[in-house]
């Protein structure tokens, strides 16, 4: 039996910190096939675009999953970025020696730390989260050291014994596509999802960095599953 599986095993509920993203959409199936029981919760931070919280709740009643909604929007007034301020101009790619102004500081601290908080009153011990170091966009919060650490110290302060799981931690925007499509998700997380910094569904805008960064892994994922399929 493998590593995940004795995690797994633990419990049958897991809760999916959902955005109704590519990446988040994409652990939702992937919880769907390894547990019982899933459960999500969304969190509006003060983005420019809330339409991403009603693509949230559309996926997760489409489903067959509970949804609950937070409101965080304090965030937003904790920093400067291009994600909560209006009139800044979005980075249209990562500076050489800063993340990018896309970037909101401490938002998977404050995600993922209710996130366990809300867990516990449910009696769920895993959590899901779409972060991945490959295709981080510089992002220091979506490393899987910073992960590990708060693993840690979220059940060292809650004396529990939760498990964050990140599905997409080593792959790449095409393998994510590939596992999407693996999860029988293909054609919802193309067309009901919200990735796109300008606040488009579905393939977006295609000028954003999100939207480059999707484009490109399904450019990728289309040819290689092309190529498979001449032979």
């Amino acid at each position: 039996m493998s590593i995940m599986q004795n995690l797994i095993s633990k419990g049958s509920r897991a809760l999916v910190v959902f955005s109704g993203g590519q990446d988040s959409t994409t652990c939702l199936f992937w919880a769907k096939k390894h547990f019982e029981e899933v459960y999500t919760i969304t969190f509006g931070y003060g983005q420019k675009h809330s339409a991403e919280v009603e693509c949230a709740k559309k996926i997760a009643k489409d489903a067959g999953v509970p949804f609950h909604y937070m409101d965080l929007s304090f965030i937003s007034g904790l920093s400067k970025n291009s994600l909560t301020d209006h009139d800044m101009v979005m980075d249209s790619e990562k500076p050489a020696d800063s993340a990018p102004n896309t970037f909101v500081p401490g938002r998977n601290l404050f995600f993922l730390s209710i996130a366990a908080v809300y867990a516990r009153e449910l009696g769920i011990k895993d959590i899901v989260t779409g972060v991945s170091e490959t295709d981080y966009s510089g992002y220091p919060d979506c490393r899987d050291s910073f992960i590990k650490s708060l693993n840690v110290t979220l059940n060292l302060a809650m004396e529990e014994q939760f498990v964050i799981h990140t599905p997409l931690m080593w792959i790449d925007k095409a393998q994510t596509w590939q596992l999407a499509d693996e999860l029988g998700a293909f054609d919802v997380v193309r067309n009901e999802t919200l990735t796109c910094y300008n606040g488009i569904k579905g393939d977006g805008c295609g000028h954003c960095p999100a939207c480059k960064l999707r484009k490109h892994g399904l450019e990728q994922y289309q040819s290689l599953r092309d190529s498979a399929n001449c032979f």
